[in-house]
Parts: C-alpha cells; sequence; structure tokens
C-alpha cells in the first residue's frame, strides 16, 4: 500500500470534529504510516493530547516552545512525505493562504515541501463565507489537495454543508497524494455498475452490481496520474478530475465507450453489461390484471468483443467475469474469444466477494497464458493490484498517445 513506511504529519485543529482526527490516525497508522500528530492549542480544548500519544507513532506535538526538537516546525517539516490536516479550520486555512505562522501547526505547513492535504470542517455559514472560498482557491492555486466537506448533521443540530470527511474518504486521499504517478499522461476509460434494459416505463432488467469496483479503479488510476472517464450506471463519490458520462442501457454504455475507446490508452470494462435486453419495450405501465406479460429477449452489443477487436498495438483492454461455477474455465474462454489483455474473474456466488460487499477474490488470466489467484481483497487494494499489472504491461510496451 502507498501508505507503508511513509512519515505523515497529521494537523489537528480546533474543531469539533477534532475527535475524527483520533481515527485518521488509526487508520494510518493501520495502513502501515508512520504519524507525527500536531495539535493546536485549539484542538486541545477538544481532545487530549494523550489519546494521540497513545495511538501515533510519535507523542503529540503540541508548541514550538516545549518540543523535544529544539526546532520542531523545521525537523517536522522537512521529514514529512505528506502534511494532512484534519480537521481544518477556517482559522487554518485562513492563516496558511496569507503565509502567517503563529503556533507549530501553521509554522510546520509554511516549512514544509511535502505535499499538503487538508480536510475543512466548520458550520454550513463559515464555508459558504467568501472569504473561506477565497483563502482554499488560493491554497488549490499552490497545490494543496482539499477533500471536501460533507452535508450531515453539525454541532448544535444543525445539517448542512461543512460536515467533516469521513475518516475513510481523507486516509483515501492520503494514498492517491503518496501513489506512484506512473499513469501520468494516459488516457484510461473505466466502466461501472449494471446496466438497466427497460421493459416497460417502469420495470427493468438488471443485475446486483454496485459499481464498487469500477469506481475504486477508476480512483486508484486517478491517484497515479492518469487522465480518467468513468462510464456508468450509478452515482457514487469519485476522486476529483474523473469525468464522468452516466448511461443506463447496454446501448449507451456502448456507445459512451466505443466513441471514446480509440483514444484511450487503457480500456477496463468493470461494468455488468447485460447481455440481453427485452426486444420490444412497452410504452406504458403493463398491468398484472392484464396477466403475465410475454417479454421477449435480444442480445446486446458485445462491448468487450469489440473493444478486443479494436485494439490497437500499445492498448491495453480489461475484462472482467462474473462468474458462478468453474470460474478458470469460463474466463480463459472468454479471455480468448474477446482478444483482451487481462481478464479478472472473480466468484459472485460467495457471500464475501463479487456484488454489493466491499471485498472481492480473484482470478486473473492474461494473453500469455498467465494466470494468478488472489486472496480476498478490499476492492480498492484489487484495484490497487490492477492498475499495478497495467501499469507494467504499458512499461513493457508504452504506446501513450500524444
Amino acid at each position: 500500500m502507498s501508505l507503508a513506511g511513509r512519515r505523515i504529519v497529521l494537523g489537528v485543529s480546533g474543531g469539533i470534529a477534532a475527535y475524527k482526527a483520533v481515527e485518521v490516525c488509526r487508520r494510518l497508522v493501520d495502513a502501515g504510516a508512520h504519524v507525527a500528530p500536531v495539535l493546536t492549542e485549539g484542538a486541545l480544548h477538544f481532545i487530549g493530547r494523550t489519546t494521540f500519544d497513545a495511538l501515533a507513532s510519535e507523542p503529540a506535538h503540541v508548541s514550538l516552545w516545549d518540543d523535544p526538537h529544539p526546532i520542531p516546525h523545521t525537523h517536522l517539516g522537512q521529514h514529512a512525505d505528506l502534511v494532512v490536516v484534519a480537521p481544518a479550520t477556517a482559522r487554518v486555512l485562513g492563516l496558511y493562504a496569507a503565509g502567517i505562522s503563529d503556533d507549530l501547526l501553521t509554522n510546520v505547513l509554511l516549512a514544509t515541501r511535502a505535499p499538503v492535504l487538508v480536510a475543512p470542517a466548520m458550520h454550513t455559514e463559515m464555508w459558504e463565507h467568501a472569504a473561506v472560498q477565497d483563502n482554499l482557491a488560493t491554497l488549490r492555486r499552490r497545490g494543496v489537495l482539499v477533500v471536501e466537506p460533507e452535508v450531515g448533521r453539525l454541532a448544535g443540530g444543525d445539517v448542512g454543508a461543512g460536515r467533516l470527511a469521513e475518516p475513510s474518504r481523507i486516509v483515501a486521499a492520503a494514498e492517491a497524494a503518496l501513489a506512484p504517478q506512473d499513469l501520468a499522461g494516459l488516457k484510461v476509460l473505466v466502466t461501472a455498475g449494471g446496466t438497466r434494459e427497460p421493459i416497460d416505463p417502469v420495470r427493468y432488467v438488471t443485475n446486483r452490481s454496485s459499481g464498487k469496483q469500477g469506481y475504486a479503479l477508476a480512483d486508484e488510476a486517478a491517484a497515479r496520474g492518469a487522465q480518467v472517464t468513468l462510464v456508468t450506471t450509478i452515482s457514487r463519490p469519485v476522486a476529483a478530475g474523473v469525468e464522468v458520462v452516466p448511461v443506463e442501457t447496454a446501448a449507451e454504455m456502448a456507445e459512451a465507450v466505443l466513441g471514446r475507446s480509440d483514444g484511450c490508452d487503457v480500456v477496463v470494462m468493470a461494468a455488468a453489461v447485460a447481455d440481453f435486453r427485452p426486444a420490444a419495450i412497452a410504452d406504458r405501465k403493463l398491468k398484472k390484471a392484464a396477466g403475465v406479460p410475454e417479454v421477449v429477449l435480444e442480445p446486446t452489443v458485445d462491448i468487450l468483443a469489440e473493444l478486443g477487436a479494436r485494439k490497437r498495438p500499445g492498448q491495453v483492454v480489461v475484462g472482467f467475469a462474473a462468474e458462478t461455477e468453474r470460474i478458470r474455465e469460463h474466463a480463459a474462454a472468454k479471455l480468448a474469444a474477446k482478444r483482451v489483455d487481462l481478464m479478472v474473474a472473480n466468484d459472485v456466488s460467495a457471500d464475501d466477494s463479487g456484488f454489493e460487499v466491499d471485498t472481492n477474490r480473484a482470478l486473473v488470466l492474461d494473453a500469455g497464458g498467465g494466470v494468478e489467484e488472489l486472496p480476498l481483497l478490499s476492492k480498492h487494494a484489487l484495484a490497487e493490484w490492477i492498475v499495478d499489472r497495467i501499469a507494467a504491461s504499458l512499461g513493457e510496451d508504452p504506446h501513450p498517445l500524444a
């Protein structure tokens, strides 16, 4: 994982969301990072340093004047691989944007050349204030990464924008900030979700795909520098900068994918595309009183086969095979028939793998005859593994588009 062995300064500023920084700290440490917490005086009003002393990789730093190191801000800043500020209050954002250092955390922010990731949290009125947005715009222009706050319950019972992003989002953003940029300059197209084939204006034929694996692949490719287009049937949060193309049916997905694939270096077909669709769509809702309707099915466009037929030298095409039996046999047949580079097969009949859950077991076959059986992995970890393979394939025969 990209956080293993990395030194991360975790800045915690004085907002009620400071309690969530404990979970951010724990997750970073669990991912293998060395975490040095830096707490502002305001943060200490909401959470004690003893908590971070116990959970982080080293005791919490709280002051320029009583730290064990004689110059703590330069020491922390120079040795950091990444600085994360969660929560980042309006005060800290304003001081950072203005280049003012009046405590240890703001000194560290000005003394580091490491990437900086801020996760703002504040009440809605503060978040929407022009000064705060101007400060964020300034920081973004300077290359600071921002994990946008969420809409939800705030202190005092209010509901609105400004709620600190969930710790999982913040840690994922930290991973992305430190990911290798081995796909920089490449164009990657990913598909996600299950297509919906209408029977009438109300009903449709679909499958159980949640789209989680496709979104994880899009996030991973974007984190590693690719220009990513995601063609999807569902709506989920996705990494900043990813172009999202919403579709619904197999025909719409075919049009979106095949119309863009020639301009892409990598195409990953993670979507569960329907093999069949109703040959005729009723123009009004079918009524139960009219009896059981006869639904005649016809095949949909085989997008993966078309991609394999069009594949140009140097382009990498990855297919997915959702199977319930004879996994290797069916995956090998699909790999040969579709003429793609990699086939990722998973057993969707298992409770802990495939549709709707956050984990996957994969059997990966390549066009050269290689087979690798992967253990149970999170879909994020599997996405990282697949992108590693893609990057290696491009490295062996690189033909990025101009």
